[in-house]
């Protein structure tokens, strides 16, 4: 991949262009689908999690604990021809991703250059820690160099996991996290938020009060601009045990709502967690433990519409 440098300044351009281009109106959508199963052909009798969705809607990437990868929880990606067309059958990343231990919870930057992860590979500064996979074709799914561990400012001598890298509006790229009992953290897993600096490093993360309970508080997946965000939590007043919960912010406010329940179209009395939105907000990939799935936990995608004015 070269030096920690080279992607660093590719983070940065990036960020910059994508931000000149982002609008900063608020989108008003219609209500979440019921979800749908994605299937036999993505899903598998085994433990398939933690979606995360290409920029162009044409790469599905997860984590698996099936047959054919590294060893243990790795990740995989099934593509599609176009968004009309079928997800294919899911391939492991290379063994540059992929190894004995756990990798997890991926998430794709808004060029699609940069593959964020979580992994306890040797290296680290602690249990699970995140790392950046940088690759020169964003259509070429395996063409990911080899990772760089983000670094013990980001990470901790913990359990750091969940990565959201978000380019937002006013010109900001933050990486949100999860982290388990970090000092200054809420209780359990929390949300944390790290700036990036105009070098490309990132800053020591604070806690994001606001989003976090004394419950447990992970995975998060941010519409495009930062104005909307999805939170897993088995806090109270859910429907079941892990459940899809919301918060929203405008352009005057840094602080997001108090998050809500998506509620019992979307959430069940199961375990639903780990959301990934598409590029255009309209479709929301999470994994789930509900009756009639294929295995531990299957994928399934609800989808939404923009309204008219």
């Amino acid at each position: 991949m070269g030096s920690s440098r080279f992607w660093q300044s590719l983070v940065v351009a990036s960020a910059v262009v994508y931000a000149s281009t982002a609008t900063t109106l608020a989108q008003q959508f219609t209500d979440w689908s019921p979800p749908v199963n994605v299937g036999p052909v993505v899903n598998s009798s085994f433990n398939d999690q933690h979606p995360a969705v290409s920029p162009d809607g044409l790469s599905l990437y997860f984590v698996s604990d099936r047959p054919g990868g590294a060893g243990g929880l790795d990740l995989w990606v099934s593509q599609r021809d176009s968004l009309e067309d079928p997800w294919q059958t899911p391939v492991p990343l290379s063994s540059l991703i992929n190894t004995p231990g756990t990798e997890f919870a991926p998430t794709l930057s808004p060029s699609g250059h940069l593959l964020f992860f979580s992994s306890d590979k040797p290296g680290g500064c602690g249990g699970q820690d995140l790392w950046v996979s940088f690759r020169r074709n964003k259509r070429d799914d395996f063409g990911w160099d080899a990772p760089t561990n983000l670094g013990c400012v980001v990470n901790s001598s913990g359990s750091d996991d969940g990565p959201s890298y978000v380019e937002e509006d006013d010109e900001r790229v933050t990486l949100y996290f999860t982290s388990l009992n970090r000092p200054g953290g809420l209780g359990d897993w929390d949300v944390w938020a790290s700036t990036m600096n105009p070098d490309g490093t990132f800053a020591p993360p604070v806690n994001v009060l606001e989003l976090n309970s004394p419950a447990r508080d992970t995975r998060t997946a941010f519409r495009r601009g930062g104005h909307e965000m999805l939170l897993t939590s088995n806090r109270s007043g859910g429907i079941g045990g892990l459940d899809l919960w919301v918060a929203t912010r405008d352009d005057q406010s840094p602080v997001w709502s108090a998050p809500v329940d998506l509620g019992p179209v979307v959430n069940s009395t199961a375990n639903d967690g780990a959301p990934a939105l598409s590029r255009d907000g309209l479709s929301l990939f999470f994994y789930s433990n509900r009756a009639g799935g294929s295995g531990a936990n299957d994928l399934y995608v609800s989808i939404r519409a923009k309204e008219k004015p």
